[in-house]
């Protein structure tokens, strides 16, 4: 890691029994209109929001800041981990020039893909280091610190929000909860962490807890030691 650490939120919204889609991929929408303009503020409030290509093809998000109801002055740069480039130059997010978007892919990918993409205003970023299949997400972020994103929101589906907890550098959560159960044959907030014994498991001390409309608002911090 460089010497500066930014402040890393991974923002999570998910039913009362922590699944975030049904089983069939329908999401849209399990919190409230409340707990979404919330999101936005928090949007606004960071440098960069981060994704995965999972929640572009499964969403087509703009991934803008919205606070109220309109473009909030300054925006984020909105980043996306897409090791093998299959970011489509239809997504709604290169038809909005409203903040500069960067895709972090291999650098095995091909030399046509990045050439639409960049035609379209994205700005590609190659990455070298990988885990696993992925692209490393301690690499994104490096990149991103050098870019000057000192706060960065985590906003993505299950496989990229277990990376960042994986990699040790969430600080921060913030849990929209909704009042539903959607069962154990629905998606699951978090991908596999690996971990084989309690102690590797990263603990959180819950700062506050909220009412966000007929949704909680849950904020949690990095416990220190």
């Amino acid at each position: 890691m460089t010497a500066r650490k930014p402040v890393l939120t991974l923002k999570l919204a998910t039913s009362l029994d922590g699944r975030i889609a049904l089983a069939n991929g329908a999401s849209q929408w399990i919190t409230g209109a409340e707990a979404r303009a919330e999101v936005h503020r928090l949007r606004a409030a960071s440098d960069a929001v981060l994704t995965g290509i999972g929640t572009v093809l499964a969403d087509d998000p703009l991934m803008t800041a919205r606070p109220d109801g309109e473009l909030a002055e300054r925006q984020p740069f909105r980043a996306v981990l897409d090791t093998r480039l299959r970011f489509p130059e239809t997504a709604q997010m290169l038809a909005d020039t409203s903040g500069p978007v960067l895709i972090y892919c291999g650098r095995d990918v091909p030399g046509h893909a990045v050439s639409r993409l960049q035609e379209k205003g994205a700005e590609i970023v190659p990455v070298s280091r990988f885990d696993g299949p992925s692209i490393a997400f301690r690499s994104v972020i490096e990149d991103l610190v050098q870019r000057e994103c000192n706060s960065i929101l985590i906003e993505a589906g299950s496989r990229v929000a277990g990376a960042a907890l994986r990699s040790g550098l969430v600080d921060r959560i913030e849990w929209f909860r909704a009042p539903v159960m959607l069962g154990g044959d629905s998606r699951p907030v978090l991908d596999a962490l690996g971990f084989e014994r309690l102690d590797e498991a990263p603990i959180f001390t819950r700062e506050q807890v909220t009412e966000c409309g007929p949704d909680l608002h849950e904020t949690y911090v990095r416990a220190k030691g």
